[in-house]
């Protein structure tokens, strides 16, 4: 059994046990973290679940495992002729989460 999660803006395929790397959140490792954003379950008989009135009650129950920050990006620009460069960093923050439960 599979389900798609929105979280951050983004949408993400998780099963049971499944470690995953989320937009970051404010919840404390080893804090319980449940998602109500869920867009699809697939279960094992191969039935897809995907109206929103049966999804109301969908719900996918995780743990935080820790937090961190991604490889740095660089963000260039240059505008010809015109002696302007500007050049810098970011470090997107993360949240990785393992899936423990999928509710229907």
């Amino acid at each position: 059994m599979y389900a798609v999660l929105m979280t951050g803006g983004k949408q993400y395929k998780v099963t049971e046990n499944s470690l995953l790397r989320v937009e970051k959140l404010e919840q404390h490792v080893g804090d319980r973290v449940e998602f109500d954003s869920v867009k699809m379950i697939v279960t094992d008989d191969a039935d897809v679940v995907a109206t929103p009135e049966a999804l109301q009650s969908a719900r996918i129950v995780a743990q935080v495992e820790g937090h961190g920050r991604d490889k740095k990006i660089r963000v260039y620009k240059k505008k010809r002729r015109k002696g302007y460069e500007r050049m810098n960093g970011h470090r997107q923050g993360y949240t990785l989460i393992r899936v423990h439960e999928i509710k229907m």
